[in-house]
């Protein structure tokens, strides 16, 4: 299967990490989102949302979003999975996860951005506000039930979406030391392959920072 994916992408860098984590083969396709290839014709014909990422799958149907394509892997590649077991911390983690997905990435995504920059607006103040307040919500909201990772002791849906929030955040200046367990977290996914692997730094289509 191909991964279409931009390598500073915190949704693409999230399928990275649940491939990686399933141990599933894929291959990188790059997709330069500040170029604007996105709004290419083919990858449209794709993605017609001109987001990241897409997966293909080997018998040539798509799927984007991230969250969906982690959903797909889980039901695919079930091993090792990506949910607990138990129902309640299981919606638990999806809850932590979208709390990223759609309380946080939005107000920082590539157009999202351009808008703002169009607009006159004080881009680094409004990521300062809602990425603090996102993360804010997500360190509560983890607390009553986090172990070594934001959901008990194994890795979840959660911490693949975390660990490229924290790397964002850091990129606008924020000051990542008020989410203690946060970082905690982020600290004991760091150790993990498939965190380490797939980390934006090291895709091929990486720009030194």
């Amino acid at each position: 299967m191909k991964l279409y994916a931009f390598w500073r992408s915190t949704a693409s860098w999230r399928v990275r990490i649940a491939l990686n984590y399933k141990n599933v083969a894929y291959e990188y396709v790059p997709v330069h989102l500040v170029k604007g290839e996105q709004k290419a014709d083919d990858y449209l014909a794709l993605n017609p949302m001109a987001q990241v990422p897409t997966l293909v799958l080997d018998d040539g149907r798509q799927l984007s979003q991230s969250l969906a394509i982690i959903a797909y892997l889980e039901d695919t590649a079930p091993l090792p999975s990506l949910y607990p077991r138990d129902p309640y911390l299981r919606a638990r983690a999806r809850q932590l996860s979208e709390l990223v997905n759609a309380g946080i990435q939005p107000m920082q995504n590539t157009d999202t951005m351009r808008q703002l920059k169009a607009h006159g607006v004080d881009e680094k103040a409004w990521l300062h506000y809602f990425l603090g307040r996102g993360l804010d919500g997500l360190e509560a909201s983890a607390q009553p039930h986090a172990g070594k990772f934001l959901v008990g002791d194994e890795v979840s849906v959660a911490d693949v979406c975390l660990v490229p929030q924290l790397y964002h955040a850091r990129r606008f200046d924020l000051d990542v030391a008020r989410w203690p367990l946060l970082l905690r977290v982020e600290e004991a996914c760091a150790k993990l392959p498939a965190f380490i692997h797939a980390h934006a730094e090291r895709q091929p289509d990486a720009v030194p920072q």
